[in-house]
């Protein structure tokens, strides 16, 4: 999920700076891949049905089949993209020097990295990704006072402390240094341009609904997650808890680890087995969803205790392949990447008026939300997922 997701996984490196390098992916390529993304899959949105490879074939217990989608919001994505390239058309842009600076070193990012490396290519102007090794914030806040002192014209953040990052974003909005919000939202008055990324709320019905699915109605779940105070947990979980309204299926208990994977695995199995009588597991964070599966593998209690995730884990999907967790809710870094560079550059170019005029239409209902879209991934519709990100150039 958004803000500080994965983080202490094994392999995770610095966050050292990456200049990026020139790769061509123009606004037809991504359009080519919003035509792949609509390919026998459903309309984008919570609770959007799909049909053909969209459906996942393997029902759960009670014989109710859980519908996936990875539709996302590229068309609307794409068209905004092309707008904004064209309204840029003959400026000069040579002197832009975007950042995009994550909030974790980890697989989830992998996405953003590329589409911020294609969108900057694309539009022929400069960038430099970086992210801090474990989450840490005090590592976050030195990588932007040192990109600031490089002269970056424009920076996209994954705000690990909403209260720390409010002070960076006033200096450089005084320095006429455009400040996009991605993957987690920030509060209006911190000053953030936009945001993009992952309507939460919307992220955590659709991960309801699917639990909902998988039990048949009627359960017991425990939801473990990084932390129970940032601002996209809190979203997500008010979302999931929403839609399970009406139903059978009970949170009994909500479980931090800290953003620390270690932790989520032994809460996942402390869950399962001092009550017998949860049947399921809401992993919130990256790495959540990896534990709730070893915790559930290892007891042998695979598709006895269903799992609801979220992202795209290389562990994750191959638990949704061999069936023990059933369905994963799906962001969308690489747009967060390649239409936050179209972004910031408009934004410093164009100016924030322009920019926005042009925006407007493709924001939420807030104003300020741009949708990268939500998605969910089944065992069926896995193999659609993964040619999408082979398309796209992300392994």
């Amino acid at each position: 999920m958004r803000g500080v997701r994965s983080v202490r996984r094994a392999g995770t490196g610095q966050g050292t700076g990456l200049v990026t390098r020139p790769v061509r992916w123009g606004v037809a390529g991504v359009a080519a891949m919003a035509l792949l993304a609509t390919g026998g899959c459903s309309k984008s949105g919570a609770g959007g049905s799909s049909s053909g490879a969209g459906a996942d074939a393997s029902a759960s217990s009670a014989g109710v089949a859980i519908k996936g989608d990875i539709t996302f919001n590229d068309a609307k994505l794409a068209e905004l993209d092309a707008a904004l390239k064209a309204a840029l058309a003959g400026k000069d842009v040579s002197k832009q020097e975007l950042a995009m600076v994550v909030n974790v070193a980890t697989d989830y990012w992998n996405a953003g990295k590329v589409g911020f490396d294609k969108g900057v290519s694309s539009l022929g102007v400069k960038g430099t990704y970086q992210a801090p090794a474990n989450g840490r914030l005090d590592q976050q806040l030195s990588i932007i006072q040192t990109l600031r002192g490089q002269g970056i014209t424009g920076l996209s953040v994954s705000a690990i402390d909403p209260t720390a990052i409010k002070a960076p974003i006033s200096s450089a909005n005084k320095a006429g240094i455009p400040v996009l919000a991605i993957d987690s939202p920030l509060p209006k008055e911190d000053g953030a341009a936009l945001y993009l990324g992952t309507p939460n709320y919307q992220a955590g019905q659709k991960a309801g609904e699917a639990m909902k699915e998988a039990l048949g109605g009627k359960g017991q779940v425990v939801v473990l997650v990084g932390s129970l105070t940032t601002s996209n947990a809190v979203q997500r979980i008010a979302g999931f808890e929403d839609a399970l309204k009406g139903s059978g299926v009970k949170v009994v208990q909500k479980l931090s680890d800290g953003m620390d994977a270690s932790k989520a695995l032994t809460n996942a199995q402390t869950a399962i087995q001092t009550n017998p009588d949860v049947n399921g597991l809401y992993g919130v964070y990256s790495y959540d969803g990896p534990s709730a599966g070893q915790a559930v593998k290892a007891a042998g209690k695979t598709g006895k205790v269903k799992i609801i995730s979220d992202d795209s884990d290389p562990q994750t999907l191959k638990f949704i392949r061999s069936g023990v967790i059933q369905a994963t809710v799906l962001q969308q870094p690489y747009q967060q990447g390649y239409t936050g560079a179209y972004l910031l550059t408009a934004l410093k170019v164009l100016g924030e008026s322009a920019t926005m005029k042009i925006v407007r239409p493709y924001l939420e209902q807030d104003g300020t939300t741009l949708s990268s879209g939500v998605g969910l991934v089944t065992r069926a519709n896995l193999a659609d997922y993964q040619a999408k990100l082979k398309h796209l150039g992300i392994s």
